[in-house]
């Protein structure tokens, strides 16, 4: 299984033109030769596919990518609920390559935040 770091940054919005490189996600994830999120090589080994939640200097949240019971991406800050989950906007549809935009809705809120795939390394 070939596992890749990602990392998203919040892209512009009303609150913040120039986006914000202080909000987003660090995630280590499986991808396939298309840069698709591979559930299959995921399912190998679900706890290596891990998130890093780091907003505006807060603590940073530590969770993991999970195929959600409901069906799509998920990020699971605590194992056990679903109350703490931010799910992925048709993660499975996107490709993970620079440039690239993806959604996220928080906990707690139906507010989508769109990101901006900034870059995406071997791990």
């Amino acid at each position: 299984m070939s596992l890749y770091h990602i990392r998203l940054e919040m892209a512009r919005n009303k609150q913040f033109p120039d986006g914000n490189p202080a909000r987003g996600y660090d995630i280590v994830a499986p991808l396939d030769a298309a840069r698709h999120l591979d559930r299959e090589a995921w399912k190998k080994a679900p706890g290596s596919a891990t998130v890093t939640r780091f907003w505006d200097g807060e603590r940073a949240a530590l969770g993991l990518l999970v195929w959600h019971r409901k069906g799509g991406w998920a990020f699971d800050y605590e194992p056990g609920t679903d109350e703490d989950d931010e799910s992925g906007f048709r993660f499975a549809d996107h490709e993970f390559a620079p440039g690239e935009y993806v959604s996220v809705r928080d906990h707690g809120a139906d507010e989508l935040h769109t990101f901006v795939v900034r870059s995406v390394t071997p791990a």
